[in-house]
């Protein structure tokens, strides 16, 4: 993604592009467009309440992962320059907001963290695919109102998806809450 854009104007571009996103995806909820089903207290909660609440450091996973939408995908890639395959980009965006270092496979990543429950996911939890048979064969980073981002397949980008699409909420597999040790403090 050489946009001739600086590292703190990039991140600038997506914090403002992901207000604008859950103003939208706000305001079509709020109309109903995107019904699917009961409330779910984590799909609900803005990134702005996350501090509030004190868990702002699991918003910056979140942010940061949105500013990475339109990287390239590169198998075994893990970083902006050179592009992300799926557990490159979770193990980039984690170790840069969080200083958190995570397993490089999707597999051994499965174990990091706490499971958490659909209805206590926060924006920055991972999320956990079965695409291929295995229980955990793909990871996206949560980022809230439903959506996650992930760096789907060779010649794709890193995109922003829905969980509730008839391809990916059948496939979710878990929800893992991974943080610094400074960071799960502040949560609990």
């Amino acid at each position: 993604m050489n946009s001739g854009l600086s590292c703190s104007q990039r991140r600038l571009f997506g914090l403002l592009s992901l207000a604008g996103l859950t103003s939208l995806v706000s305001g079509c909820a709020a109309l109903g467009s995107l019904s699917s089903g009961p409330s779910r207290r984590g799909s609900d909660l803005p990134l702005a309440r996350l501090e509030a609440n004190g868990q702002a450091g699991l918003a910056e996973p979140a942010l940061h992962a949105f500013s990475l939408v339109g990287t390239p995908y590169r198998w075994g890639g893990n970083t902006p320059k050179g592009g992300f395959d799926c557990s490159g980009l979770v193990v980039y965006v984690m170790r840069r907001s969080l200083g958190t270092t995570l397993p490089r496979t999707v597999e051994q990543m499965s174990n990091a963290g706490y499971e958490i429950a659909w209805e206590d996911r926060l924006p920055g939890d991972l999320v956990f695919f079965n695409t291929t048979g295995g229980d955990f064969s793909h990871v996206g980073i949560y980022i809230g109102q439903n959506r996650f981002v992930h760096a789907p397949r060779a010649g794709g980008t890193v995109r922003l998806e829905t969980l509730v699409s008839s391809y990916w909420g059948p496939r979710i597999t878990a929800f893992r809450r991974v943080a610094s040790e400074s960071h799960a403090r502040t949560e609990r």
